[in-house]
Formats: C-alpha cells, sequence, structure tokens
C-alpha cells in the first residue's frame, strides 16, 4: 500500500508538473496553429523569476507566493514580444513557428547564461513544504502536495476564464472557425495576443512549479519541451481536458515504470506508449470540430 501510495503521489507531482507546462502550449497550439519551441525558455524565464524574487525578498515562502503572478507576468510579456514581432504573419504554418521560435529559444538560452551564468542555480523551499504530509497513513512530500494543488488552482481558472467570460467566448469562436468569428465583430487579432499571452504567463507559472523539484538552468526548458508537446498531442490539440487527462495518465505511468526499471527506460516507454495510442485515436482523447463559412 505504501509503494502504491508513493508511486501515485509521484506520478500525479509529475503529471501536475506536465499539465503546468502543457496547459498554455495547447491554448495557443489549438487556437492558432503555432508550434512554439520557445515555450520552454518562457518556463525557464519563469524559474529564473522565482529565484530572483527570493533573491530580493529573503523570504522563501512569501517569494514564492509573489513569483506566481510574476512569473505569470514575465512569461506573457515575453510571449507577446515574440508574437508580436515573430509570429503574427506565420499563424497555421507551423512548420515556419516551428523553425522561428527554435532559433529564439537558443537565444533566450544564451540571454539566460549571460544573465544568470551557466551554472545550475537552486530556490529554497518554503519550511512548510520541506516536510512530509500524511495522505491515507503514508507520509508524501508537502511539495507534491502543492504541485498538485497549484495545477487544480490554475486549470480551474483557465477553465472558469474560457467558459464564464467574454474572453473566453471569443476564444472558442476563434478556435471552431476564425472565418465566422471575423465576420461576427470578433477582432481574432486582439484575441490572438491575449490568447498568447495567457498560454505563455502559464508557462512562467510552470517555471515556478518547477523550482520546487530541481535546479534551474539554461536549458530546464528544453528537458519539458518534449514532454508537453507529447500530452498535448495525447490529449488532443487545443483540449483543455485532455490535456488534463494526459498529463495524468503520463506522469503515473511513467512513475510506476520508473519504480520498477529506470528513469530513462520509463521515458521511452511513455514515448513509445503515446506513440501506440496515436496509432488507434490520431486526434488524440479529445478532439474538436470546426466550421467554416463553405
Amino acid at each position: 500500500m505504501e509503494v502504491i501510495v508513493n508511486q501515485l503521489s509521484a506520478g500525479l507531482s509529475l503529471g501536475s508538473i506536465l499539465l503546468l507546462a502543457a496547459v498554455g502550449l495547447s491554448l495557443t497550439f489549438g487556437q492558432m496553429g503555432v508550434i512554439n519551441m520557445a515555450h520552454g525558455e518562457f518556463i525557464m524565464a519563469g524559474a529564473y523569476t522565482a529565484f530572483t524574487v527570493q533573491q530580493v525578498l529573503g523570504h522563501a515562502g512569501v517569494s514564492l507566493l509573489l513569483s506566481i503572478p510574476i512569473a505569470f507576468l514575465v512569461g506573457g510579456a515575453l510571449g507577446l514580444l515574440v508574437e508580436g514581432l515573430l509570429l503574427r504573419r506565420m499563424y497555421h504554418r507551423p512548420l515556419d513557428t516551428l523553425l522561428v521560435t527554435f532559433g529564439v529559444s537558443l537565444v533566450l538560452q544564451q540571454v539566460a547564461r549571460d544573465v544568470f551564468g551557466a551554472p545550475s542555480v537552486d530556490v529554497r523551499l518554503p519550511e512548510l513544504l520541506q516536510g512530509p504530509v500524511e495522505v491515507l497513513g503514508v507520509p508524501v512530500p508537502a511539495s507534491r502536495v502543492f504541485l498538485l494543488a497549484l495545477a487544480v488552482i490554475v486549470v480551474a481558472a483557465l477553465a472558469l476564464v474560457l467558459h464564464r467570460t467574454s474572453l473566453g467566448r471569443r476564444i472558442r469562436a476563434v478556435v471552431l472557425s476564425r472565418d465566422l468569428a471575423e465576420v461576427s465583430g470578433i477582432s481574432s487579432r486582439r484575441t490572438d495576443q491575449l490568447t498568447f499571452f495567457i498560454g505563455s504567463g502559464l508557462a512562467g507559472v510552470a517555471g515556478v512549479a518547477l523550482t520546487l523539484v530541481g535546479s534551474t538552468s539554461p536549458t530546464l526548458g528544453t528537458t519539458y519541451i518534449v514532454d508537453a508537446f507529447l500530452v498535448v498531442v495525447a490529449g488532443g490539440i487545443g483540449q483543455i481536458r485532455g490535456a488534463v487527462l494526459a498529463a495524468a495518465g503520463l506522469g503515473v505511468l511513467q512513475a510506476f515504470v520508473e519504480y520498477s526499471t529506470t528513469a530513462s527506460i520509463a521515458k521511452v516507454l511513455v514515448l513509445v506508449a503515446v506513440v501506440a495510442f496515436l496509432q488507434l485515436r490520431p486526434q488524440g482523447i479529445f478532439s474538436v470540430r470546426t466550421r467554416g463559412l463553405a
């Protein structure tokens, strides 16, 4: 029982990180058809934001809480900059956006090296997250519980925005049919900007979460960008609920496989599982039906 609870908590913790890393990517990819390889560097920017805020404030607990909204703004600002300068003319040209954003990711990695140095840096855990908490009588690291709670809050807030606000209705309208949204008076350009800001900001929040489980380095984003794309593809392009199920499933699967093998073998087997699943269901767990003018 203890092994099952430990591995399940580890899997859900990993799934929470994958979900935070992928949910913003799912949002932008689903609406604009942009393969944003710089999304990982937005995650890295969020992690360095948490490090910087802690260096300035000193208090681990307060700095962690403040880092979340600040990292959201930093990631969103970077996203707006990249979108406005490079991506606005490349929507639904995925190969072009892949090449351009790959170049942006290399530039951002070098900027991080110049500003923070090449060696990894660490963010101190708040005291409340350093010890274990009991789950079903089994001690589980408090940081895992915090990551799960953060992922739930982020997804709930995003769902609220998408389904209960005018912005969410505009986003869903553009996803269903950009042309019909335009003739209905919706500015797809403005909606794209706000969507990219939110998606990139969520990457910054994911970076803060990653500081709770490891060190921060200029190449942090490259560690998670492939996994984030796996979650997006397996869940269904642009499908937030699919991303939730895919992230949880892949996280738990990797944790249990890793327990009896190694981390490298677990990653390979998870990749094989995703490929096999996509052979059976190419559209992912969920798919969206669109409408056109014709």
